[in-house]
């Protein structure tokens, strides 16, 4: 099944800003996060079709996974 992952801030540093993939049925977000070479911990808001997911959340046909880094700031 087919996917869009969407990377922000940091996370798109040597890697894409969008791209379409190709996923087995039932993987979950960290099976993507590992498949895409993303150290959990570096994914620390997650949305999946614009709405808060987790790493164990199930991922299905057509979804949107947007990834983003801790934000920091003072």
């Amino acid at each position: 099944m087919k996917i869009t992952v969407r990377l922000f801030a940091t996370l798109q540093r040597d890697r894409f800003i969008e791209k379409g993939i190709e996923i087995a049925p039932n993987k979950r977000v960290a099976d993507v996060l590992a498949d895409i070479g993303i150290n959990p911990q570096e994914a620390a808001i997650i949305f999946i079709n614009g709405i808060h997911g987790q790493l164990d959340s199930a991922l299905k046909e057509g979804d949107v996974l947007a990834l983003f880094p801790p934000i920091g700031g003072g």
